[in-house]
């Protein structure tokens, strides 16, 4: 089984939900079969049913949890020496060429990805088009809205 890259945080949260799901949610859909049960005839129980669902949908999203916690290469980016080159966990600045606008991204695990929280996944074309890159290198990326180019102001590992 191949490894996945995941940041230490990405990590942390992922515990963080399958902690949640086995010690709350789990326990409690428990409880709301018991009590769908004791109301009698199954077979037109909507919330039997509904619990049956919850039930299926949190062991699923704890087995998946499991497997890519298993799979995953935790990556602490304050512990990288990648000698200011552009790698997995990176924080890079950078401006846009064209609209002079600056941006900041981290590159993240595919689970870890959130525009909003400014992390783009290692597979998004931005990140593949960072890696290995340095500061004051441009940067070609294949955006969907056209080719788009990037000056690396800065790369950290925060």
């Amino acid at each position: 089984m191949s490894t996945v890259p995941i940041t230490k945080r990405g990590a942390e949260l992922l515990k963080a939900e399958l902690h949640r799901l086995k010690t709350k949610d789990r326990p409690s859909v428990i409880s709301a079969i018991a009590e769908a049960r004791a109301q009698g005839d199954l077979s037109e129980n909507a919330e039997y049913d509904a619990a049956k669902e919850r039930q299926a949908f949190i062991e699923g999203r704890i087995a998946e949890l499991e497997g890519k916690l298993g799979a995953a290469q935790i990556i602490d980016p304050t512990v990288l020496d990648a000698e200011g080159r552009i790698v997995f966990a990176s924080t890079v600045d950078l401006e846009d060429l064209e609209s002079g606008q600056k941006v900041t991204y981290q590159i993240v695990g595919e689970d870890e990805a959130d525009l909003k929280e400014k992390k783009v996944s290692i597979t998004s074309p931005i990140a593949r088009a960072l890696i290995g890159k340095y500061a004051g290198d441009v940067v070609e990326v294949n955006a969907p809205s056209g080719i788009r180019e990037y000056e690396v102001l800065e790369v950290r590992y925060i």
